[in-house]
Parts: structure tokens; sequence; C-alpha cells
């Protein structure tokens, strides 16, 4: 008897498959490996893509030697590009959303009566490059597997929380859908008493580390065309 799972590919890989998602049927007791085989034969135009494609299990960063339970969603994507939770003492803000960040509210929820600094990170969507292949850009389209998403950005906030014990409020909100140059992408926050608090340093951690493991991605749209922005780091076991 077969299992079967849910399949869902994200950024180049749905593009290239030309379904956002599917079912497929395997073996008991496959594992990720095998399951990396069934999809290759059922969308041959993947194959290019195999040697850096990165597997999600359940929301969890999978590996070939994982094995695969019944009705498990799968999702696919390349390297990645890059809700609420309020607690009186250590506010927490993360969110996917696809409408406009608002700096001041973010500032205004993670700002305590003990809270003496805030730094934002803020990116926005630039016209013009400069470094590297220099070009201008008329818009990016910014894609994510939202679920795991939110859990990545729950993930870094525990992990900025164990590195600086003085961090108070937390907030890492990402924009989803077609943006213009000048609009917000993307806020990281965090406040404390003090600026010598580290909140310097775990904003800078919370944005780069974004960059590394939440699955986001996003379409560069420009006069002479368009084309996916891929990342080049791949997860280990445990991130």
């Amino acid at each position: 008897m077969s299992d079967t799972a849910k399949v869902l590919f994200f950024a180049t890989l749905r593009e290239k498959a030309g379904v956002h998602e599917t079912t497929i049927e395997f073996q008991q007791g496959s594992h990720i490996s095998d399951i990396k085989n069934i999809v290759l034969e059922k969308f041959p135009a993947l194959g290019s893509s195999m040697d850096t494609i990165i597997v999600a299990l359940n929301h969890e960063f999978g590996f070939d030697e994982d094995a695969v339970p019944n009705g498990a969603e799968i999702a696919m994507f390349p390297p990645v590009s890059g809700g609420e939770i309020n607690q009186e003492k250590t506010p927490t803000i993360i969110g996917i959303v696809d409408h406009e960040i608002d700096i001041n509210e973010i500032v205004k929820e993670i700002t305590l009566r003990t809270t003496g600094a805030v730094c934002i990170f803020s990116g926005t969507v630039r016209g013009v490059t400069s470094r590297g292949e220099p070009h201008q850009t008329e818009q990016l389209e910014y894609d994510a597997y939202s679920g795991m998403a939110e859990s990545k950005l729950r993930q870094i906030c525990g992990e900025i929380r164990s590195r600086w014990k003085d961090v108070e409020g937390i907030a890492l909100v990402q924009r989803i859908g077609k943006l213009i140059p000048g609009m917000v992408s993307v806020a990281v926050a965090c406040s404390s008493s003090h600026r010598d608090s580290g909140v310097f340093e775990a904003t800078r951690y919370g944005i780069d580390r974004l960059k590394e493991i939440v699955p986001v991605w996003k379409k560069e749209v420009s006069k002479d065309g368009e084309e996916w922005v891929e990342g080049e780091y791949l997860p280990k076991r445990g991130e």
C-alpha cells in the first residue's frame, strides 16, 4: 500500500515545475532522497536545480536520510534570498504580511516603560544598484512559505533572547507581494533599557539570520526582464 504526501514548490522551482502544489505517492519507509527522485521523474525540468534544492518536511528543514511519514507536507525551494505574540515584559512581533509595514507602530509595540533604546533596521526596495553589476529595478515580487517562515521567525527571536539577555522587545516583519522602489520590504527592531545592552548587535543578527533561514524569495523585475534572486546559504540540521 502506498503513502501520499503534498509537495509545494516555491520561487524558481514553482516556475520550472509549472505548478505550486502536487500530490505524490511513495512506498512506506521512503526517505527524502526517494521523494526527490519521484518529483524529478514527474517534473524533469527541475533537474538543473536538484543539487541546490532545499527541502522542508512538515515545516522543518529536511535532509536526504529523513524518513517521510504518510500525509506529510513537503516544500521544495531554492536557497532563501531571505502573527504577533505580545508578552508584558518581552513583547515579540513577528509577521509575514501583504500590507505596508508601519515602523512607528512597531516601535510603539516593543517600547516599555523601562525602554531607553530602540534599534531599527528597515530594508527598502532599491531602484538603482551600483554594487556588482549595476542595474535598475522597477519592481520586486516577494514570495514566502508562510507557515514555515513564521516558525523560523519565532526561532530567530529565541536565538536573540538566548544571546542578549537584556533585550526587551523584538520585531521581525517581512512583507510579501509586489513592491516598488522606496517601499519597506522588511523590518527588524530590538529594544532594551540602554543602548549598550546589545540592541545594535541583536538587530544586525536578526536581519542576517532572517536572510539565512527564513524561506522568503524575491523576483527582480527590470526593463530587461525578470529574475528570481537566490541566496547561497544551505541550512544545517537543527537550524
